[in-house]
């Protein structure tokens, strides 16, 4: 949060001197202090998020490729002399502890082409396929192992709930 601040500082500003950046730096610090006291923010949870810099960066990275796999295989099927597409709804549950964690994976699988969250109710999805072929193997996605670790990685704080990776 604080690096944020101080970028959003320095954007605003439109250039950057020495003067800028120390008062930027001011500026930033005190954002972070006032959001810690106010808002059920700490240090701890933006040490989290910086160790687990590299995680998400390789989840955004699995998430672009299986969204160019899937439009591949999309437009394979437009551009096919395929007959008829034959759509289909498959029902599977998920081992996701956390409800963040359940949003997260029904996000990937709609953002990933020809397939839709219909529902999620519980632990229990609902996916809409364009085709049989995408429906394969939807439960046991690499998208499910990467929330599983980032579950399992969590920030623990001093009043640990189940709702949410970052909760303290």
């Amino acid at each position: 949060m604080y690096l944020l601040y101080f970028f959003i500082w320095v954007i605003f500003n439109g250039s950057f001197t020495l003067e800028i950046g120390l008062i930027g730096l001011v500026i930033a610090g005190v954002l972070v202090a006032f959001t810690c006291k106010f808002m059920d923010y700490s240090i701890a949870k933006e040490l989290w998020v910086y160790k687990r810099t590299f995680f998400f960066l390789k989840y955004i990275c699995l998430l672009v490729k299986e969204i160019v796999k899937a439009n591949i295989n999309v437009i394979h099927m437009i551009l096919t002399q395929r007959e008829e597409v034959e759509p289909v709804l498959v029902s599977f549950q998920s081992d996701l502890k956390t409800a963040v964690g359940r949003a997260f994976l029904a996000n990937c699988i709609t953002l990933t082409p020809g397939t839709i969250t219909v529902t999620l109710e519980d632990s229990k999805y609902t996916v809409h396929c364009l085709d049989e072929t995408m429906a394969e193997d939807i439960h046991e996605s690499q998208f499910i192992e990467y929330i599983r670790q980032l579950e399992e990685n969590r920030n623990p704080g001093k009043h640990e709930r189940n709702e949410d990776f970052t909760s303290q």
